[in-house]
């Protein structure tokens, strides 16, 4: 900023006015100030004169194409397709570690469409073992690579009804093969776990039956931009917290406002009884070393072992006891019933024809020892 300074002059006796020396000063300088930027100016305006911008334009260079032959074709896209729908077959009824160990077995041998078809059934079935009906995937899995093979050039088709025409492959194998393999988002992948929370959170209006109807229900109202993410984020929270047998409601941060909160505890009168965790066997052990305080945890326990075999072999000496008590009692009714039937007036007349039937044998008997 140019600072303005008042002029201070004064009359002289002359009459004429005498400016002041620092406003003489400020002047010179504003004006060599201006020169040198008019100088610049020319140079500047000299030098592009000289400079030729044609050169510094942006010039877009040709496209080069590599051209291969048939039989060296770079195959690595469509073998990574494959191998994404080989997965997702193997993934069904299937635990994530048992998948990802199958599919490094795979890879290690050579997954792909013409390894596949050169392997024998059993070799697959070694292969993939122990994944979920291991053995009706071996079939599906050759014949889906030989539809590949014939009608897709080994490729896999680009689309969620071909997808689906093909043998083991289902609508949420189609829509996950679709965002993975083409990067294209046609739907959302509804399994047995977003099946499930979305019946329990509440997502759909009405309670359904089968996981097409949930995708339906879904895609009905959630936008477009969140279809990608509700696989991945509802199969991880089924597997660790919203189980489908005794879910841990406490754990979850949707408690407050889950309408299912607290109403999936397991029954008391089903057979099988729930895993324990560590966290409540080490709350028990707890408790039992508090009510016990004198004696070491060690001998707790071993008291606890000799307790319960003390009762086992009560329990099997009262079911022996028992038994033989049954066995004398059914032998004392077995000997009762047949005197019965002995002292009955039909057994009598029976019993009185056969000693006389008796009695006549052994008197012919004699009287062909004396003849």
């Amino acid at each position: 900023m140019r600072k303005v300074i008042n002029c201070v002059s004064y009359k002289m006796s002359r009459g004429k006015v005498k400016p002041n020396t620092k406003t003489i000063l400020e002047n010179e300088q504003n004006v060599v100030i201006e020169n040198i930027k008019v100088e610049a100016k020319v140079q500047d305006q000299e030098e592009n004169a000289k400079l030729d911008f044609n050169k510094f334009k942006y010039q877009k260079k040709p496209i080069i194409k590599i051209e291969y032959e048939t039989e060296e074709k770079p195959l690595i896209k469509m073998v990574i397709r494959y191998q994404t729908l080989i997965s997702l077959m193997l993934s069904s009824q299937t635990k994530d570690q048992v998948t990802f160990a199958a599919m490094e077995r795979l890879k290690e041998r050579g997954l792909t469409v013409d390894n596949i078809l050169a392997m024998s059934d059993e070799e697959l079935g070694q292969l993939i073992y122990p994944v979920g009906f291991w053995k009706t995937k071996v079939k599906y899995i050759k014949k889906t690579t030989q539809t590949l093979k014939e009608q897709y050039d080994g490729d896999i088709p680009d689309s969620v009804e071909k997808l689906c025409k093909l043998t083991g492959v289902g609508p949420k194998m189609a829509h996950i093969c679709m965002k993975v393999a083409w990067d294209k988002v046609t739907g959302i992948g509804v399994d047995t776990h977003v099946h499930r929370i979305s019946n329990r959170i509440g997502w759909v209006k009405k309670t359904t039956n089968t996981p097409e109807d949930t995708r339906k229900a879904l895609e009905s109202w959630l936008p477009f931009d969140l279809w990608s993410e509700v696989n991945h984020l509802m199969v991880g929270f089924g597997q660790t917290i919203c189980l489908p047998v005794g879910p841990s409601c406490e754990k979850c941060l949707n408690n407050g406002i889950c309408p299912s909160s607290g109403k999936l505890k397991r029954s008391p009168n089903k057979k099988s009884p729930i895993k324990k965790t560590v966290e409540e066997m080490n709350d028990n052990l707890k408790i039992k070393i508090k009510e016990e305080p004198l004696q070491s945890p060690e001998k707790a326990n071993i008291n606890n072992l000799t307790e319960n075999i003390s009762e086992v072999k009560e329990i099997t000496v009262q079911c022996n006891e028992s038994q033989v008590q049954d066995k004398k009692s059914c032998d004392e009714i077995s000997t009762q019933k047949e005197q019965m039937k002995r002292k009955s007036p039909r057994n009598k007349k029976v019993n009185e024809e056969t000693m006389i039937h008796k009695e006549s044998k052994m008197n012919l008997r004699h009287k062909r020892k004396k003849s």
